[in-house]
């Protein structure tokens, strides 16, 4: 059995955090996921090889000596189906484990790998104290726990449902720039009636929809595709989305003559939140728990 205790590496992909020298699998840097001993070497096998094919009987050599009598085929099985229950990954669907049929598997998804920073005692720091790669949370999803739900604090909803959902709102905004654009005098009449700013408001709702067509154009093609990573891909847009969407809000009021006060503020509203309800049907979709 390969000894881990002096290992330094630590292995981050999607939401979690492999520790080699300890044998800790965490979950958004902070909820520590146990692992038998046979589940930790096939993963860590996996992701010293990232992208290559780990063969069953290199699988084999490193779980069990030649001398060990053992049922492989099921104990391996039994490996990889608890490493793939706590990483919530699918056989069929595999978002980081990927089966190849009497071959091996592959582990598919992206990997940061880092280390731990030795500690000197000449230096006057405690050894025990963690270093700054245990202390740094393991993205942006742990730190913003307190304002923004995590993957595991949202219910498990189907992939289809969420594709369905998310394509839709992302043709609702099309809508909202095609139309805006189409009917440029119309909303250029409403806008440049204000005496402060309306030329302002004018030029960021084209700067805006240009903007917007080309983003909303890629979103609704990955949701439609299926493409891998699509929750990763909207969490690193989601800033420049917030504004965008957030701006976009107020289009009902361009409507305002046509629909009244009332239901504009309401569908202004609603329009407020459609950013976050975005983020979160991809995480509960796309956050890799699955089975």
């Amino acid at each position: 059995m390969v000894e881990t205790s002096a290992d330094p590496r630590i292995f981050r992909f999607g939401i979690f955090e492999l520790r080699a020298g300890t044998g800790e699998l965490r979950r958004d840097g902070n909820v520590t996921i146990r692992l038998r001993e046979q589940s930790l070497q096939v993963l860590l096998s996996l992701l010293e090889r990232p992208r290559e094919v780990v063969t069953r009987d290199e699988l084999r050599q490193r779980l069990w000596p030649a001398d060990t009598f053992v049922d492989f085929d099921h104990g391996l099985n039994t490996a990889i189906n608890q490493l793939r229950n706590a990483l919530g990954d699918s056989a069929a669907n595999p978002r980081f484990i990927q089966t190849l049929p009497r071959r091996g598997y592959r582990f598919i998804a992206p990997i940061e790998l880092g280390a731990r920073a030795p500690v000197s005692p000449v230096d006057g720091e405690n050894p025990a104290q963690p270093s700054l790669a245990d202390q740094v949370p393991m993205n942006s999803e742990s730190a913003s726990k307190s304002i923004l739900a995590g993957p595991h604090e949202l219910p498990i909803v189907s992939t289809g449902l969420v594709r369905v959902l998310f394509s839709l709102i992302q043709m609702m905004y099309l809508s909202f720039y095609v139309v805006a654009l189409a009917r440029l005098y119309y909303v250029e009449d409403i806008l440049l009636a204000f005496r402060h700013g309306g030329l302002a408001l004018l030029m960021a709702l084209i700067a805006t929809a240009a903007v917007g067509i080309p983003i909303r154009f890629y979103l609704f093609s990955a949701a439609a595709f299926n493409y891998r990573g699509l929750a990763e891909k909207f969490a690193k847009l989601f800033t420049i989305l917030l504004v965008l969407d957030e701006f976009w809000a107020l289009a009902p009021f361009l409507a305002v003559e046509k629909i009244g006060i009332g239901l504009a503020i309401a569908v202004t509203a609603a329009l407020v939140y459609l950013p976050f309800s975005q983020r979160s049907l991809l995480l509960m979709g796309f956050s890799g728990r699955h089975k």
